[in-house]
């Protein structure tokens, strides 16, 4: 994981448990975006990591907060 100058991690264990959860489901072709899952079903990986990541923040894990669009 990428540290900072103190050596903090930036992302938590359940973030990477969750991402790891979302590429497996993307894999299976049960991953699909949207509000609960109601939208098309997920193609890329990047999409794939943002969902994993924003499940993470819903459950309180150790993620950095979404940069501005």
């Amino acid at each position: 994981m990428a540290t900072g100058k103190r050596g903090s991690r930036r992302y938590g264990t359940g973030a990477g448990k969750s991402v790891a959860s979302a590429m497996r489901r993307k894999k299976r072709g049960t991953l699909r975006s949207g509000k609960g899952g109601k939208g098309g079903q997920v193609k890329s990986r990047k999409q794939a990591v943002a969902i994993g990541l924003s499940e993470a923040r819903k459950k309180g894990a150790k993620v950095p907060k979404k940069k501005a669009a």
